[in-house]
């Protein structure tokens, strides 16, 4: 069990809603970091940059507390897929997972008193075929915003997913037995 302060380096709602969910007790700090992909960066090394920066960001004005940052991204075909910028780059997500698996990738990074781990977690996710009409119903709903691979398995997309295999807090943000297993080591 984590007993210490907690400081969350992310404004995701979702990671929020999964901490709470396991009972730990946390605070919001969210880090303000440039998120853009280096060139030629793979998506395991681009995820575990981010949450390692977003926790050493935050951990450099709060020393006393266990600070976890984590980012997601979708994969599909070699295609590392974030946040939609628009509706029609959510559509057109949509359309690539359309009857697909792809893998959902969430870098977690913990740092304790200038000790850091940082680790991934995978989950294959399999989407049903989706026709042009669902996925303008979906992204009229507003739920791709805001989501890696544009689309939240805890909401309305749960209705397009066939399987998963992995974690499902890994898909919908924040991989909670990783944090656990992170938070032991350090």
């Amino acid at each position: 069990m984590i007993k210490e302060k907690i400081l969350l380096a992310s404004q995701s709602p979702r990671r929020a809603e999964i901490l709470s969910a396991v009972g730990w007790a946390f605070e919001v700090a969210a880090a303000n970091i440039d998120e853009t992909r280096l060139a030629q960066e793979d998506a395991v090394t681009y995820v575990e940059r981010l949450a390692r920066t977003k926790a050493e960001t935050i951990a450099k004005r709060f020393s006393d507390c266990l600070v976890i940052g984590a980012d997601t991204v979708v994969v599909i075909a070699g295609e590392i897929l974030g946040q939609p910028c628009d509706d029609e780059e959510a559509q057109r997500m949509l359309r690539l997972l359309s009857g697909k698996w792809h893998d959902v990738m969430t870098g977690v990074a913990l740092v304790r008193e200038g000790a850091t781990a940082v680790a991934h977690a995978t989950t294959r996710v399999l989407f049903a075929e989706m026709s042009s009409e669902e996925i303008d119903w979906y992204v009229s709903t507003g739920e791709p915003r805001g989501k890696a691979g544009a689309y939240g398995i805890q909401g309305s997309a749960a209705l397009f997913i066939k399987e998963i295999q992995g974690e499902y807090f890994n898909v919908v943000g924040l991989p909670v037995r990783l944090v656990f297993e992170l938070s032991r080591r350090i």
